[in-house]
């Protein structure tokens, strides 16, 4: 029998690290954004029929260290102080449950959050409806932005859709 890899539930979370080695500042980010403990896989940008919106934590609850967990990321990393990293992930929710939704991903420099976020919901609507031919129910976006203050040190900005399947 095969069993189908379709998620019943996601969760938004947003992280931000500093190293002074890059890949352990984007370790750092998995920390702060609570997902560190998995091994993550990147997909692309659909909300699965049905999948429902849970908060991170009751969606933590549900996953176990070293689990391959599927995610949508938005990823950005600089080691140039004074910079400004931002990412966001936007959601574009459909009218009916049993229709896929878009998960939008995107990441800037010199942005600020709030512009990432309205960005990243413009992408997603943006996919749902050239697909669909009508407006999402709903959009929203988890954006994050920071700057790198210390020389020496790696930055890395991460938002993210985490499945749970």
């Amino acid at each position: 029998m095969i069993t189908k890899l379709i998620p019943r539930k996601v969760f938004f979370t947003s992280g931000v690290g500093t190293h002074p080695e890059k890949l352990e500042s984007f370790e750092v980010s998995l920390r702060d954004a609570g997902i560190e403990k998995f091994n993550l896989v990147t997909v692309s940008s659909i909300l699965p029929p049905k999948c429902e919106i849970v908060t991170k934590e009751d969606g933590l609850k549900e996953l176990s260290p070293g689990e391959i967990v599927f995610c949508v990321m938005s990823r950005i990393s600089s080691n140039e102080p004074g910079r400004t990293l931002t990412t966001s992930v936007g959601c574009a929710l459909p009218g009916d449950i049993n229709k896929h939704g878009y998960i939008s991903e995107y990441h800037a420099y010199e942005e600020s959050a709030q512009d990432a976020g309205i960005h990243a919901v413009k992408l997603a609507e943006s996919m749902y409806s050239t697909w669909t031919k009508e407006s999402p129910l709903k959009t929203f976006s988890t954006p994050r932005s920071s700057i790198l203050h210390e020389s020496g040190e790696w930055m890395t900005v991460i938002s993210a859709a985490v499945f749970v399947i």
